[in-house]
C-alpha cells in the first residue's frame, strides 16, 4: 500500500512539472496576425432591430421625421474624422418585397427630403450627429394616404469598412388620416338622382322613400321595396352633392331599430359628371345602430360631385334600409 501511494505522488508531481513546462512555453506559440482594422467598421444603428415602421399623420404644417445616422464600432475611438455618405436606394424595394412577401411601394422623391446626405463621425466620437428624413403627407407631391411605402437608406464610407448586415435601414411609412379632422359635408345642396328601389307605401307617408336618407331626421329611413314584390340586392343610391368636392369617405346611420337589413358590404363609385364613374371598391360596415364614419382609402382626396353607394349584402335579410347618409 505504501509503494502504491509513492507512485501516485510521483505521477502527480510529474503532471505538475509537465503543466508548468507547457504553460511556460506558450509565449513561443506563433499566432496569426490580427490587424486592428479588421474589427473596426461603421454601421447604421437604426437597422439593428429590422425595418423601422412609422405611421404618419395627414396634417398640414406638421413636421414629421425619422432619424438616421452612422455609428463607429470596434476597438477604441477614431483618431481622425470618419466621413460617411447616405443615399436612398430604391432598387432595393423590389428585392425586399420578394424576400419578405410584402407589397410596399417606392416612396416618391417629392414626398420626403433628407436633412443631409453626408456627415462625419468626429475624431474621438462614436456617432454622427442625428440626421432626419422629413415627410410630406399633404399638398402637391405628398404621399398617398393609406399606402404603405418602403424607403431604403444606405450607408457608404471611404475611410472605414461598412458592416454589410447594417449597411441599409428600411423605413416602412404610412400616412393615416384621423376621422376627427374630416367633418361631414353640408348637405343643403345634396339630392338623390337615382336609386334601385324604395318602399313608397308600406312604411307609411313619411318613411321608406329614398329622400329620407338625406332629411336630417334620424327616425326616418330609406327602405328598399318589399310591398308588392321584394327587390333583391344589390340596392343603390346615387347622390349629387351639388358641386365638386374633395372626397374622403362616408358616414352611415342605420335604421334606429333592431330590424334585419342593415347594410353589410357596401361599394362606392365616384363621378364628376354622372356619366363616367370610377369604382373605388367595397368595405364592410358593422351591424350597429350607431353612426359609422369610414374612409374609403382608394377614394381618399379624389374629386367628385356624384357618389353612388351600392349595398351588395345586408345583415340578416335581402332588403336594406338606411336612416341617414353623409359624405366628408
Amino acid at each position: 500500500m505504501i509503494i502504491h501511494r509513492k507512485y501516485k505522488v510521483l505521477f502527480f508531481l510529474f503532471g505538475l512539472i509537465s503543466s508548468a513546462f507547457w504553460y511556460g512555453c506558450k509565449d513561443n506559440v506563433d499566432l496569426p496576425d490580427q490587424p486592428l482594422e479588421n474589427y473596426i467598421n461603421v454601421y447604421m444603428p437604426q437597422g439593428v432591430n429590422g425595418p423601422v415602421t412609422t405611421n404618419l399623420k395627414v396634417k398640414d404644417n406638421l413636421v414629421q421625421t425619422v432619424v438616421f445616422g452612422a455609428d463607429y464600432g470596434g476597438y477604441g475611438y477614431p483618431d481622425a474624422d470618419v466621413p460617411v455618405s447616405f443615399a436612398v436606394d430604391n432598387a432595393l424595394v423590389a428585392a425586399y418585397n420578394t424576400a419578405n412577401k410584402t407589397n410596399y411601394q417606392v416612396l416618391p422623391a417629392s414626398a420626403y427630403t433628407l436633412s443631409a446626405t453626408s456627415s462625419v463621425i468626429p475624431k474621438g466620437k462614436l456617432a454622427t450627429e442625428p440626421l432626419k428624413v422629413n415627410f410630406k403627407t399633404t399638398g402637391t407631391g405628398a404621399m398617398n394616404a393609406f399606402t404603405t411605402y418602403l424607403l431604403p437608406i444606405t450607408l457608404s464610407s471611404t475611410g472605414v469598412k461598412v458592416r454589410e448586415a447594417l449597411k441599409t435601414v428600411y423605413y416602412v411609412v404610412t400616412a393615416l388620416p384621423d376621422l376627427a379632422d374630416y367633418p361631414n359635408f353640408d348637405r343643403s345642396k345634396f339630392n338623390i338622382v337615382d336609386f334601385s328601389s324604395q318602399e313608397a307605401n308600406g312604411e307609411g307617408p313619411n318613411n321608406g322613400r329614398a329622400v329620407f336618407a338625406l332629411d336630417g331626421v334620424n327616425t326616418t329611413f330609406w327602405h328598399s321595396q318589399w310591398q308588392n314584390g321584394t327587390a333583391s340586392p344589390p340596392h343603390f343610391l346615387t347622390i349629387d352633392m351639388g358641386e365638386i368636392k374633395t372626397f374622403h369617405g362616408l358616414s352611415f346611420l342605420a335604421r334606429q331599430g333592431n330590424d334585419n337589413g342593415k347594410p353589410n358590404e357596401v361599394n362606392l363609385k365616384l363621378s364628376t359628371d354622372n356619366v363616367t364613374w370610377t369604382d373605388y371598391g367595397t368595405l364592410n360596415l358593422a351591424n350597429t345602430q350607431a353612426l359609422q364614419s369610414v374612409f374609403f382609402p382608394s377614394a381618399f382626396n379624389k374629386q367628385a360631385r356624384y357618389f353612388k353607394i351600392t349595398v351588395n349584402s345586408s345583415y340578416g335579410s335581402n332588403v336594406t334600409h338606411l336612416a341617414e347618409l353623409y359624405a366628408f
